[in-house]
């Protein structure tokens, strides 16, 4: 698997975290991104690379309720 598949499977992870995560009428944040991708908290930068690339790609999208500290960010689906 080439870097752009592996990068663009990330991406699509994120989205069906985001979207479970709504359904489930919860938010994805970055420590549950990392708990899905069983990281631990030292590769909480991976986990944050993912989510920009998600919110680049216009897949999801920050949830705005939560003001714009990054400590406390929370994301949702694009849709949302």
């Amino acid at each position: 698997m080439g870097i752009c598949e592996e990068k663009s499977s990330r991406i699509d992870r994120v989205i069906q975290h985001a979207a479970l995560k709504w359904v489930m009428s919860e938010r994805m944040m970055n420590q549950s991104l990392r708990e899905r991708f069983s990281l631990p908290e030292s590769k909480s930068a991976v986990v944050s690379q993912v989510i920009a690339a998600a919110i680049e790609a216009g897949m999801i999208k920050a949830d705005e309720r939560v003001g714009r500290s990054r400590k406390y960010a929370r994301y949702l689906p694009f849709w949302a």
